[in-house]
């Protein structure tokens, strides 16, 4: 017979401190209410956009046929609905890439003279929900500390793009000499679950058949994580040989587009269900070099501007298919973990989109916005007017309702899209 478990309780040791996922067995004081998952907000921002024609269908609605981007997503087709036709208005910026700046704020004309940027619909949400969690809100990206998260007074949040870091700051407790501990002991091949093995055993035995899947799977999910992270922390620390030679564009890290994003993406489970945070933003970046996937000739930057070449939009297109690989992924994690009414996607409102919708010509109108998850009505494609486009804040603005933010309006908003 399980018993009733504290949402606070935590695997401690020295150095380290585990939260855990939401479990059946974590019910009120008389046991009579059980607890509700909370309501979360990822947003994914690719900021090299997607190719078009092989994202929208020809046809809207339900019955859509799959495009060669959307069939890497059919597993999970009733779980989102695919737009086009929103963007923000007056995006014309100092420099081609300044609506990276704006995507989830909305301010106009960014980087023009006197511009100053908005709040972001990510900390609007943190004002108006407060500090819930450990982490109000984080802010990840695949490259640089760039974010796309910005106060009230135009100030942008710095984002993680070690996931190393974002797993200590999840993970790891205590002074400088127990956390340096406790990296060693990964370094060792040892697990920090190892150092909390009685106290897991001991809660799985006060847990019901569910809550000790549930556990399992998340125990696993984190050794998965170590694993990773140990990978790509290995090269980060060697130091390089030297050659007496003119060095070579240096493409041993960032070119690794894939796995930098596939490391961090497969993060964000984790820190959604030991509720460190949930309002997540996730920025892909240009990382200015060839990256290393086969058949890759150019940077993926020069690719995105490929002037209608067949070549360089076939390679765009492998970077893209990658990409979307590595979201499907996110996906079916998030769908495998299990909640107390459903799954942890069903609770996780996740975006996925970008700035540009024609990144050849640097036109940030007809963005490709993708709604999953969340418990939605999900319309498989919606296309609004290609012309005369909705503004993409309406959509925010069912965003911010859906995780218990109350508004009517957020940032350029005309009213809300129902979805």
């Amino acid at each position: 017979m399980s018993r009733i478990i504290s949402r606070r309780t935590a695997l401690k040791a020295s150095g380290l401190s585990i939260g855990l996922p939401f479990l059946e067995s974590m019910t009120s004081a008389n046991a009579t209410e059980s607890i509700t998952p909370p309501k979360r907000m990822l947003l994914i921002c690719n900021a090299l956009g997607l190719h078009s024609p092989s994202l929208f269908p020809k046809t809207a609605g339900s019955d859509y046929k799959n495009t060669e981007y959307l069939q890497l997503l059919a597993e999970h087709r009733k779980d989102f609905t695919l737009f086009s036709g929103l963007s923000h208005p007056d995006q014309s910026g100092k420099e081609p890439h300044d609506t990276e700046m704006t995507w989830l704020s909305a301010a106009r004309n960014p980087g023009l003279g006197g511009f100053k940027n908005s709040i972001s619909v990510d900390q609007y949400a943190v004002n108006k929900l407060g500090h819930v969690t450990r982490f109000p809100s984080l802010a990840l990206s695949t490259n640089s500390t760039e974010s796309q998260s910005y106060t009230s007074n135009g100030v942008m949040l710095p984002a993680h793009n070690r996931p190393s870091v974002v797993f200590a700051k999840m993970f790891l407790t205590g002074n400088a000499r127990e956390q340096r501990r406790q990296r060693q002991r990964l370094a060792d091949g040892r697990s920090v679950l190892d150092s909390v093995a009685e106290q897991s055993r001991s809660l799985q035995q006060r847990t019901g058949v569910n809550d000790r899947r549930q556990l399992d799977e998340y125990f696993e999910a984190i050794r998965i994580a170590e694993s990773e992270l140990l990978e790509a922390e290995a090269w980060l620390d060697r130091p390089k040989p030297q050659v007496k030679v003119d060095p070579p564009q240096d493409i041993s890290d960032a070119a690794d587009l894939i796995g930098r994003t596939r490391s961090m993406l497969n993060l964000i489970p984790l820190i959604l269900q030991t509720d460190s945070s949930r309002i997540i933003t996730v920025m892909i970046q240009d990382h200015m070099v060839v990256p290393q996937i086969g058949g890759i000739s150019a940077a993926h930057h020069n690719l995105s501007h490929h002037g209608q070449d067949p070549n360089k939009i076939a390679q765009l297109k492998i970077i893209e298919t990658e990409l979307l690989k590595c979201f499907n992924e996110l996906l079916t994690q998030l769908s495998k973990h299990s909640e107390s009414d459903g799954r942890l996607l069903d609770h996780t409102s996740v975006l996925l989109g970008s700035n540009l919708g024609n990144a050849n010509a640097h036109d940030p109108s007809n963005l490709p916005i993708l709604l999953a998850g969340g418990k939605h009505r999900h319309q498989g494609y919606v296309a609004h007017n290609s012309a005369n486009n909705t503004p993409l804040c309406n959509l925010f603005v069912h965003l911010l309702n859906s995780v218990g933010v109350e508004t009517d309006n957020f940032g350029t908003s005309t009213g809300t899209l129902t979805v």
